[in-house]
């Protein structure tokens, strides 16, 4: 059976990793896995591209990992960082000379909307071009992009409801600090967990640490990856200390399941 190919494009907060002017001990790090970009993630399959966010690094994350085309971007939610780098959808309009389809629930469209308010209107003036979309809104139901099956998974990113996303056996849950007990049933049986884990800390709108262990311990995924990383976090740290099966996602994390 073709296996879909997943690779986390930016693993950082929403501030990316080093934080401007600060001298942390992460943000001084030499390491490559702590310079983290914002959050969002390429699927691969043999026909199709796909893309879950268009983070506020989404130009130079295309360009990082060589993306040619785009079948389709997903969106959890509307917060800047994983939004920012809408406005570039425009490069992939240029390649493939059609619109690109995008996939959000409404009220992350409403917000999209909103903000990109160009996008969605006939432009006065073309300029150097905007961004060119076919609208899909998602509801509770999984949807196809060519060859790539979604299960969408509700989710909470403090009061703000969010969605995670199930791909075979694959699962991406950032940006949420509380999973509900039927989200969390679509989750079992998993490969491969990608998770918030903030930081060591509590917060009021993402997992911390050992937050997001625990809900590692209830899912049992056969491995699980932290994501969405704050400067608070030295990776090589703390990945000695935790269980054999969980890792810290670093930008350029590969699976293939």
């Amino acid at each position: 059976m073709p296996k879909n190919r997943f690779t986390i494009l930016g693993s950082g907060t929403s501030t990316g990793v080093p934080t401007i002017g600060c001298e942390c001990p992460v943000c001084l790090s030499v390491d490559p896995r702590d310079k983290r970009l914002r959050c969002s993630l390429l699927i691969e399959s043999e026909k199709t591209n796909v893309v879950i966010d268009t983070s506020s690094d989404f130009r130079q994350q295309m360009l990082n990992y060589n993306v040619k085309k785009l079948d389709g971007v997903v969106f959890t939610h509307h917060h800047f960082d994983h939004i920012g780098g809408f406005d570039d959808i425009r490069a992939f309009n240029f390649v493939m000379d059609k619109p690109l389809p995008i996939y959000a629930t409404e009220n992350t469209l409403c917000h999209l909307q909103r903000i990109y308010q160009y996008a969605f209107s006939p432009p006065e003036q073309l300029g150097g071009g905007v961004p060119m979309i076919y609208i899909f809104e998602i509801s509770g139901n999984s949807f196809n992009i060519g060859d790539i099956n979604f299960i969408p998974i509700s989710m909470f990113h403090g009061n703000l409801e969010v969605l995670g996303f199930r791909i075979g056996d694959f699962a991406y849950c950032t940006d949420t600090n509380y999973i509900p007990p039927e989200s969390l049933e679509q989750l079992k049986g998993l490969k491969v967990l990608v998770i918030d884990g903030l930081r060591f800390t509590p917060h009021p709108t993402h997992f911390s640490v050992n937050e997001a262990l625990d809900i590692i311990d209830i899912l049992k995924p056969e491995k699980a990856y932290l994501t969405h990383i704050s400067h608070h976090i030295l990776h090589q740290d703390t990945e000695n200390n935790l269980p054999e099966n969980v890792f810290i996602a670093y930008d350029g994390t590969k699976f293939e399941l």
